[in-house]
């Protein structure tokens, strides 16, 4: 689906931004010029990043000291 519609941004684009390290709202408008033209859709680019973000990180368990 279509993110942002000024830059042609797709929620798979913020996909593969967050798998390529990007952390930010601000980081994925300076690689795909999302948010830069009318801004609506700052709010669920940024719970996209974050969401696609999450699925990238493993959580591994803290072992004790032995």
């Amino acid at each position: 689906m279509y993110v942002c519609i000024c830059h042609g941004v797709t929620d798979q684009d913020i996909r593969e931004a967050a798998g390529a390290g990007c952390a930010s709202v601000s980081e994925l408008a300076m690689r795909t010029g999302l948010g830069t033209g009318c801004g609506t859709c700052g709010e669920l680019a940024g719970a996209l990043l974050a969401e696609a973000r999450g699925r990238n990180e493993f959580p591994l368990p803290v072992l004790a000291a032995a």
